[in-house]
């Protein structure tokens, strides 16, 4: 079973960075795909980033393209998410969450183990 613990949230003013980390543990596979959701109050919970944990491919949502980066270590089995030129719609409550397969990395249903969460605030 895998277990995921993802920090590294904040407050930040408008143009900022932040780094999100996923450590991960337990059973893990090298075909695992890694992403990354959100949730702001009130809204649907939102594809942000995925990464295939053995290829390294990448998929982004279209809102955060140019501005985010994921990543993995495989050495420290940790995944990030570098975020940078924030704005005041990039906040939410961000979690990190693992499957196996890289095919349907923006659904999240198909997801079957998740973070808890940490709190991105950006302010204007």
């Amino acid at each position: 079973q895998v277990q995921l613990v993802d920090t590294g949230g904040g407050l930040v003013q408008a143009g900022g960075s932040l780094r999100l980390s996923c450590a991960v543990s337990g059973r893990t596979f090298g075909n695992y795909a890694m992403g990354w959701f959100r949730q702001a109050p009130g809204q649907e919970r939102e594809f942000v980033a995925a990464i295939s944990w053995s290829t390294g491919n990448r998929a982004y949502v279209d809102s955060v393209k140019g501005r985010f980066t994921i990543s993995r270590d495989n050495a420290k089995n940790t995944v990030y998410l570098q975020m940078n030129s924030l704005k005041p719609e990039d906040t939410a409550v961000y979690s990190c969450a693992a499957k196996f397969g890289f095919f349907h990395y923006s659904d999240y249903s198909q997801y079957n183990a998740w973070g808890q969460g940490t709190q991105v605030t950006v302010s204007s």
